[in-house]
């Protein structure tokens, strides 16, 4: 069911009536579209695991995007790439970094609604999707959730809006398109690397002036593209590459800078190679500066 008013600007959206529907071994998702955002009602049969569902499928070791939401029934529990374990229950929101992988506790269905990386991310790379070549953008609130009990949660709601303002008014001028955000991260696609790259340092220079500190990954591979989300080995390699940035930094892989090499007026310095968690081989990534 979709209810709008076209004077006031509401939108409603019944997850019992779901635009989409993915199923996949042990689960299945409910989408709806509001205000941009894709909201997600998920249900997980007992038993259900990462490793052994949503793994063979993914074919990453871990799940690399983010999640946000609120569990309704059941219990999840979550292990981060560095060992650290989690239950979430019944009425507990959470937000979960690239880098872990989740299962079902217990007997009972785990049922929960996402604000943030449900949308199909257990699709098989090639299944229902057109694959093009696309650069990748994430970025990510540097040390957000301190940052978030320093300000408080008046002025902390006020500083993600403006971020999420300057992102979007930012993106928008270099042709980005918006697939994914959580708040304090976003994930943006772009048909050229040297559009990516010149975003990526225009964010940290329009997003500083507001005192909002941001890293940004960049990477460029071929992604498949199932109802308006991104798939693919090349996202997952983006995630990876902006964890290993700092503040202010904008670090991109060796694809992308050759792709953008010789662009005016910008440098690469070289990072050296690095392992990204759950791919294969090394890579070696480079820190975009703009030279004037």
């Amino acid at each position: 069911m979709r209810e709008d008013s076209e004077s006031s600007g509401i939108e409603v959206r019944d997850l019992r009536d779901a635009e989409s529907v993915v199923t996949y071994p042990g689960g299945a998702n409910h989408q709806v579209r509001l205000g941009g955002t894709v909201i997600t009602r998920s249900v997980l049969k007992p038993g259900w695991s990462w490793e052994k569902d949503a793994k063979p499928i993914v074919g990453t070791e871990s799940c690399q995007l983010y999640h946000r939401g609120l569990v309704l029934s059941g219990r999840m529990g979550i292990r981060a790439d560095g060992g650290d374990e989690i239950v979430v229950v019944r009425d507990q929101v959470f937000d979960i970094p690239p880098g872990h992988v989740v299962w079902v506790e217990g007997d009972e269905d785990l049922e929960m609604v996402e604000f943030a990386g449900g949308p199909g991310y257990a699709a098989r790379p090639g299944e229902g999707g057109e694959r093009v070549i696309n650069s990748i953008l994430f970025t990510d609130i540097v040390d957000s959730t301190a940052l978030a009990e320093r300000l408080g949660d008046d002025a902390w709601g006020r500083t993600i809006a403006m971020h999420e303002d300057v992102v979007r008014s930012v993106f928008a001028g270099f042709g980005g398109r918006e697939i994914q955000t959580a708040g304090d991260s976003f994930l943006v696609v772009f048909d050229g690397a040297e559009r990516a790259i010149r975003c990526g340092l225009a964010l940290v220079e329009a997003l500083e002036a507001i005192s909002v500190p941001i890293r940004v990954g960049v990477h460029t591979g071929e992604v498949t593209l199932v109802d308006d989300q991104v798939h693919g080995i090349a996202v997952h390699a983006a995630a990876r590459i902006l964890a290993l940035a700092g503040g202010d930094q904008v670090l991109v892989s060796s694809v992308t800078r050759d792709l953008a090499r010789g662009s005016s007026g910008l440098e690469f310095g070289d990072m050296g190679k690095h392992k990204l968690k759950g791919l294969d081989g090394d890579y070696k990534v480079f820190m975009a500066h703009a030279t004037g």
